[in-house]
């Protein structure tokens, strides 16, 4: 039994239908703990059972993430992945009645009604995203907010119980302010190091990514260290300054052009290069612009042109179809997505 964290994904495999009991227990334990009434949690359940049905019967296996999140707003979010053959009529599969596997065919439409928020994103012959979302609070509590859109995936690597991997996001009038690290190694100690460097980051008044980074650097040397990457967005000059020590990939991309920029060599805490200068680029106005940054439990050779329009979809099923293709399985996985809107 794994402890809920906010911001980090508990992955469950659905490679056999025994499984499907213990997502389905978990879940609704979830539920539980944030409070939400019988009468929600029972809905959740059936959620939970109707999509991890659906990955078993239709794409024969799969894999469903599961987080506390508070992005956009506190919510349970439950993100299914598999490599099926893909929907090809979405619209006629979601109403009710509609069945290719000879069932009463009420799977996705339940899902859509119950599902305070709700996106499908499938390409034939590669498989499916479904992002289903459950609101902690009444949506009217928390209305939708101008700036960015940001959307994280923290996954431990399998068999550990913490997360070597973190992250610290704020958006405020003066813009975004990013870091993603990865303490060295896996497990309580990478942990330790990168929860360091997050305080440190979290706190640093210094303007100068290169200064903070040294900053960092003198706060985590009691830790066995870890690389990372800052990215800091300005509203009054529409630009992000980016720098990073060591072999975290940060990546702009657009619909039609991708930018990879290079961090430099070393590990914050041991062993700091003497020049670390910020890169600075601006922000395409009128362009579905995202910064991507990612640790090395995610292959960076990303084919985008596997995912037909899928900037118009919600960034978790980008973060999703990325960690689909590309997770190594065998360290912690993290993925941080900005949308500038």
């Amino acid at each position: 039994m794994e402890e809920w964290v906010t911001g980090r994904h508990i992955s469950f495999s659905l490679d056999d239908r025994s499984y499907l009991a213990i997502l389905k227990r978990e879940v609704h334990r979830l539920s539980i703990q944030c409070g939400l009434t019988d009468k929600r949690v029972a809905e959740i359940d059936i959620v939970v059972a109707e999509i991890g049905s659906n990955i078993i019967k239709h794409a024969g296996g799969g894999e469903v993430l599961v987080m506390l999140t508070d992005t956009p707003q506190p919510a349970i979010e439950i993100l299914a992945i598999d490599s099926g053959p893909g929907i090809t009529d979405l619209a006629r599969m979601m109403q009710d009645g509609i069945s290719t596997a000879k069932t009463l065919g009420h799977g996705l439409g339940a899902v859509k009604r119950l599902s305070d928020f709700l996106q499908i994103y499938s390409v034939k012959g590669w498989g499916t995203i479904l992002v289903s979302r459950f609101f902690i609070k009444p949506a009217e509590q928390y209305p939708p907010k101008p700036g960015a859109e940001i959307r994280t995936l923290l996954i431990a690597k399998p068999g550990e119980r913490v997360c070597g991997d973190d992250y610290y996001v704020r958006s405020d009038r003066a813009g975004i302010r990013v870091f993603l690290g990865d303490g060295l190694g896996h497990g309580v100690e990478a942990n330790k190091a990168v929860a360091a460097a997050v305080h440190s980051f979290r706190y640093c008044m210094l303007s100068d990514l290169g200064e903070v980074l040294r900053q960092m650097h003198d706060d985590v040397k009691r830790t066995r260290g870890l690389v990372g990457t800052i990215a800091v967005y300005s509203n009054k000059t529409q630009t992000w300054k980016i720098c990073g020590v060591g072999n975290i990939h940060a990546r702009m991309l657009t619909a039609a052009t991708s930018r990879t920029y290079l961090p430099y060599n070393g590990i914050i805490g041991h062993n700091m290069p003497r020049t670390i200068n910020e890169q600075e680029t601006a922000h395409m106005q009128g362009k579905d612009q995202v910064l991507i940054l990612c640790s090395d439990g995610i292959r960076t050779r990303w084919d985008m042109m596997k995912y037909p329009a899928i900037f118009r979809y919600d960034m978790s099923v980008l973060a999703a179809a990325i960690y689909k293709d590309n997770a190594r399985k065998t360290d912690d996985m993290s993925i941080v997505i900005v949308k500038v809107k």
